[in-house]
């Protein structure tokens, strides 16, 4: 009998041992009792009572990642490509993602592919491969709206990669490969350009530092005849100036010395003897001069008898 309570004992603690749950952090479990939805377990430490109560789902409440395979999508001037996508998705309430739908992940992916067959639909192969970030916005809201009510939120969706036909990628390729050449052309061609305006600025500016120089050695070459100029004139102004001085001077020692009529006659005379030179043709002779010459005739006369 000991044995059988013992026993009994060591069943009930393994029973409540075993119903006691933790549910960790970002994770919810979803608890069923009697076949109904009951309760939502949050993070922490909770009781289930055996027999009646039951976990009928275990939520993970991080952001998760479904890459989904290459969808085969037409364009709307009827190009055929693959395309695969990857939907960012976070489950935001557990109870609906239980009992909203029996298998949401299958639904999220057949919803990804018929939307993105619908938009794709409405647009040509060059504005498929030039606008993801409509393409992308576009699919983000269709899913969200259509996963909210399986208590799903969908924050983002990518097209990770469009495969087009083969003979679409080497026409691309060629277009790209001509593209290149076209823009090296340009680059090479706008090269030149700045090559030669360099070289016309260059010689350009030679030019005129050369004329600016011609044009400061004329001005340094006038600056130089004008100084010599008027130093030649300062010159024979002093020199005039030292004759009149010097003339001044004699006029002056002449006048303080209050010569004879007879010394001012001779020095007349010496200085018409001057004049003549023997190279002046006609003389015109003051009529002082000429008294005095006839009073030295007179003397002269009176000298020799």
């Amino acid at each position: 009998m000991l044995y059988f309570f013992i026993a009994l004992a060591i069943v009930a603690i393994v029973i409540i041992i075993s119903n006691v749950n933790v549910v960790p952090q970002a994770r919810a479990y979803v608890i069923e009792r009697l076949g109904a939805y009951h309760t939502t377990w949050g993070t922490g430490i909770h009781f289930k009572i055996p027999f009646i109560d039951k976990i009928a789902k275990r939520i993970n409440k991080m952001e998760q990642v479904a890459d989904f395979p290459p969808q085969p999508v037409i364009t709307k001037d009827n190009v055929r490509m693959q395309i695969d996508t990857v939907v960012f998705y976070q489950i935001t309430d557990p109870k609906l993602f239980t009992y909203g739908h029996a298998t949401p992940m299958t639904a999220i992916e057949n919803l990804t592919s018929t939307t993105l067959r619908n938009i794709i639909g409405d647009m040509e192969l060059d504005e498929t491969l030039t606008s993801r970030d409509v393409i992308n916005a576009k699919m983000r809201s269709i899913l969200d709206e259509a996963t909210d009510p399986w208590g799903i939120k969908v924050s983002r969706v990518e097209l990770k990669n469009i495969i087009p036909p083969k003979e679409i990628q080497d026409a691309m390729e060629k277009q790209m490969k001509a593209e290149r050449e076209r823009r090296e052309s340009i680059l090479r061609a706008e090269g030149e350009k700045n090559s030669s305006i360099l070289v016309a600025e260059g010689q350009k500016a030679a030019m005129i530092l050369n004329a600016e120089a011609e044009k400061q050695s004329q001005i340094l070459k006038a600056e130089a005849i004008k100084e010599a100029k008027i130093r030649e004139a300062e010159g024979e102004a002093e020199a005039i100036l030292k004759i009149q001085q010097a003339t001044a001077d004699g006029i002056r020692m002449i006048n303080e010395a209050s010569p004879a009529q007879g010394v001012i006659a001779i020095k007349s005379l010496e200085a018409l003897e001057k004049v003549a030179d023997g190279k002046a043709t006609k003389i015109i002779i003051p009529s002082e001069i000429q008294n005095i010459a006839g009073l030295v005739s007179s003397i002269s006369e009176l000298a020799e008898k």
